[in-house]
């Protein structure tokens, strides 16, 4: 039904690691581009209990199936020994393997085998509108991008047990946090922070524990693919800059439950925070599935003028409006950018019925952004 965009684009057959949080499609991507690959999903009861007992079987398995090029093991995290065997297969066989899971927290943290560089990394993030046949912006904004949720009538449920067993559980146990109470009450917390400069002291102060705890929470959530830092722009400045990242969660929908947001209509608050929300889940998919791996940063004066996302080394500088009717406050920010840095494309994201040019500012209804976004025509 979806037509994912994550390629592995210069893979060229290498063995890889794909990371995505739960329900992004990784098994349903995997099933689909390799559908004569040896499988091993550790979800399964009986394969995890035999090779975590003998982790042994995994190359004895392989090697007794000579006809097979792709190995594919899945939920790679859940054992991480097996990449002690994996690393010997890749060195003495031709064949490739292809690890997925939802975190490398574990293998990290187990100081495992992580191949010695043998094996490209790629990740799979939730659904992007150009992988939606007649993609609906208000069904994205309400039910996030998770491709069951943006499917489902009416997601609550499974958005409450996404939060519930995915997050406040799983999370909880892989990360070995003590005191779960207060990781609950830190997920909703941060939830009000999404897209918004991090003060780990505030905070920390709602949680009721010291501020190097909370940074660590928010690493868990780094580690677990359930969200990232945005780091400021600050290449030579002529004014001040904010320092200080921001943080996004991985999906509009997960923010939507942790808020306990209602119905997301055009023209409130909540409406602008999901829709910059949404085009930021956008830029970060193309920068890793394009291949081009740019930055994405964001801008902001001390004395308060900022833009929401700057690509490479200051290339394109974009700002987010809900709005359907951009004037020329909203273009503040721009302007203060384009008089600090040679941009080549400078574009307000909006609601706009129609494309314009104001000066050198590109005004784009977000369709049309999209579009030549994922058409490549503006960073290469």
């Amino acid at each position: 039904m979806f037509k994912r965009k994550q390629l592995f684009q210069d893979s060229g057959g290498e063995s890889l690691f794909l990371w995505g949080a739960r329900q992004t499609g990784k098994t349903s991507l995997l099933k689909e581009i390799y559908p004569n690959a040896l499988w091993f999903d550790l979800l399964m009861a009986d394969v995890y209990q035999r090779l975590i007992n003998n982790p042994v079987l995994l190359r004895e398995t392989v090697l007794g199936n000579l006809g097979v090029k792709t190995i594919i093991i899945d939920e790679i995290q859940r054992i991480p020994e097996l990449l002690n065997e994996i690393h010997w297969l890749m060195t003495n066989t031709n064949r490739q393997f292809i690890m997925s899971g939802s975190s490398a927290r574990k293998i990290l943290r187990s100081g495992a085998n992580l191949l010695g560089g043998r094996a490209l990394r790629y990740e799979l993030y939730p659904l992007i509108s150009q992988e939606i046949p007649d993609f609906d912006l208000m069904r994205a904004l309400n039910h996030g991008l998770l491709p069951r949720h943006y499917l489902a009538e009416n997601p609550k449920r499974m958005l409450s047990a996404y939060v519930g067993n995915y997050l406040r559980d799983e999370i909880v146990t892989e990360a070995r946090i003590r005191n779960v109470q207060v990781f609950s009450r830190f997920l909703e917390v941060a939830a009000f922070s999404n897209g918004e400069i991090v003060n780990y002291s505030n905070i920390a102060t709602d949680c009721g524990v010291s501020s190097p705890t909370i940074k660590e929470y928010f690493q868990i959530l780094e580690d677990t693919l359930i969200g990232r830092f945005v780091p400021a722009y600050q290449k030579k400045p002529k004014r001040r800059v904010v320092a200080a990242p921001k943080f996004y969660f991985f999906d509009v929908g997960i923010v939507n439950q942790l808020l306990k947001r209602k119905k997301v209509e055009k023209g409130s608050e909540v409406f602008g925070n999901a829709f910059e929300q949404f085009i930021y889940q956008e830029i970060y998919a193309h920068s890793s599935y394009s291949g081009l791996d740019y930055p994405v940063s964001y801008w902001r004066t001390t004395s308060q003028i900022e833009i929401d996302f700057v690509l490479g080394d200051n290339q394109v500088a974009i700002e987010i409006k809900s709005s359907d009717n951009i004037n020329e406050r909203h273009l503040k920010g721009l302007k203060s950018f384009n008089e600090e840095y040679k941009v080549k494309h400078s574009i307000l994201v909006c609601n706009e019925p129609l494309a314009r040019k104001h000066q050198d500012i590109w005004i784009l209804p977000w369709e049309v952004f999209l579009d030549k976004l994922w058409a490549g025509e503006f960073i290469e």
